[in-house]
């Protein structure tokens, strides 16, 4: 059983990208069930693998003795029932309450346990290092060749906004005049940031397998990855893939000539200094620099002459001092006058609608033009304003809930956001997890000689990456394709700074 466990597993993580596509959450194959079509697979299959794994009686032997997990089990099953206690009672300026219901939540709940599951079955099953490079390969080939054919072919979904991309990576070079969001490609792919943050975390596998086995494929595979950050036009993938590749060649470097446990790979650094180099030549055509560009331009304009603007709100705040009145002023002037303020209308009309609470939107009014730019200095803004309303000291242990958040706006800072949506406790608990295991397993390899293997290495890299970009961009950890791919890997890492200590005590 524990056999085909690992082969449902090993399957399982290699289909995620096929998961992720795009019209799996949107149109009519999101609304055919109450839930998204990958959520429900995801569910049955880590509840086979469950099923599969507990069959043996060894398996249970081997869980009862492992106190900490028991106690961990009971701590989740605690704090997930006063988490749903707590979010039930809320008081909001929301007429329906930003949307919550106690389903939602605990199905959410459920999703972010899944992840947890896989991390623990992939330690325990012990996946050989092929397997490991199989599916490694495999899920960079979907997602990097996916990308970089439908640009090819100008059939990609564009990374920003709705709509295929208007031209392909050999455009760039010689028409200036088009814009970023025209150019960046996400495949058919459903989250951007979400797959820029997968790649990311792949990259020194990539490069890892590049230095220990060289040939054509995995050459083709890295070329192919590297386009693919570039084309999907996020600062994550951008920066990633430079800083990323040198991270690998030093990694390379420390192993070869200090550890020493690699024997060759002039070739393959070779080819990975000039992917740095291509990388560096094609990526000021690229749409991420012109984002940039666009944003820095942007915060000069939001700081544009707002004179007369100022002065009709300083007239009718004067003329209205308080009262319904006032209120009813500033509903107008926001509505009239966002965009002269640099607003985004998604988080004025949507998120946190100025018609509920215009006050708040007078203070981000009042605030300079940079301020009012920057998306997460407005999304945790407007978080901070809902939690304070709510007025409940809990809220900081035990969470305003995913679904409010949310519907909000989910804030682009995981970590941060899970504090939010599940207080220091919850974060704790289900995100907690993945960096306690980075920690462990950096802490063996300094400690233990026998850890400090290239593969092991690698692995730590590969998960502070992804972790790096949770923290840098968000909406990673919520997100089980992300999530799923991430457990895979630091279940692995698990294995491989243990495995060869207790060999070598065998012996």
């Amino acid at each position: 059983m524990k056999e085909k466990a690992r082969t449902v597993l090993f399957w399982f993580i290699l289909i995620q990208p096929f998961l992720d596509l795009y019209w799996f959450y949107h149109g009519t194959l999101a609304n055919i069930l109450p839930f998204t079509l990958p959520t429900i697979i995801r569910i049955l299959a880590v509840a086979t693998l469950v099923c599969l794994y507990f069959s043996s009686q060894n398996s249970w032997q081997k869980l009862s003795r492992e106190k900490w997990l028991l106690i961990y089990i009971i701590l989740l099953v605690v704090y997930s029932a006063l988490h749903l206690l707590h979010v039930q009672h809320f008081t909001s300026v929301s007429p329906n309450n930003y949307g919550y219901t106690a389903s939602g939540e605990i199905f959410y709940l459920i999703r972010m346990m899944l992840p947890l599951t896989v991390l623990y079955l992939t330690n325990e099953l012990d996946f050989s290092q092929k397997q490991l490079q199989l599916v490694i390969e495999g899920i960079s080939g979907l997602f990097s060749g996916t990308i970089v054919l439908s640009n090819l072919f100008v059939i990609s979904l564009k990374s920003y906004e709705t709509g295929t991309i208007s031209a392909n990576i050999f455009e760039w070079f010689f028409n200036p005049n088009i814009g970023y969001s025209h150019m960046a490609s996400k495949g058919f792919f459903n989250f951007t940031n979400m797959i820029s943050a997968v790649l990311f975390m792949l990259l020194p596998l990539m490069l890892y397998y590049l230095f220990t086995s060289f040939s054509w494929h995995t050459v083709l595979l890295n070329v192919v990855q590297a386009l693919a950050m570039i084309e999907i036009g996020t600062k994550v993938a951008a920066i990633g893939l430079i800083g990323g590749i040198i991270i690998g060649l030093i990694l390379f470097g420390l192993h070869k000539y200090l550890i020493k446990d690699v024997k060759k790979g002039g070739k393959a650094f070779l080819v990975a200094v000039l992917i740095e180099v291509g990388s560096l030549v094609i990526l000021p055509f690229g749409p991420a620099i012109q984002r940039y560009n666009y944003e820095i331009y942007l915060a000069k304009q939001s700081d544009h002459d707002l004179t007369d603007e100022k002065k009709e709100l300083a007239a009718g705040l004067q003329k209205y001092p308080r009262g319904q009145k006032r209120a009813e002023f500033l509903r107008y002037f926001i509505k009239k006058n966002y965009q002269e303020y640099a607003l985004n209308p998604k988080f004025v009309f949507k998120s946190y609608p100025y018609q509920y609470d215009p006050e708040f939107w007078l203070k981000i009014m009042n605030e300079p033009g940079q301020a009012r730019m920057e998306n997460r200095h407005i999304e945790k803004a407007m978080l901070n304003q809902v939690v304070k309303t709510n007025n409940n000291k809990l809220d900081k242990f035990l969470g305003i809930s995913y679904i409010r958040e949310n519907n909000i706006f989910n804030l682009e800072r995981d970590f941060t956001a899970q504090i939010y949506s599940l207080g220091w406790l919850g974060m704790l608990l289900f995100v907690g997890p993945y960096l306690a295991v980075l920690i462990y397993s950096a802490y063996r390899w300094l400690r233990y000689k026998t850890s400090r293997t290239y593969l092991a290495s690698s692995l730590i890299v590969s998960s502070s990456f992804i972790l790096l970009a949770a923290f840098s961009s968000g909406n990673v950890v919520d997100f089980l394709t992300a999530s799923f791919i991430l457990a895979f890997v630091e279940g692995n890492l698990l294995v491989q700074v243990r495995k060869k200590e207790t060999i070598q005590i065998a012996h």
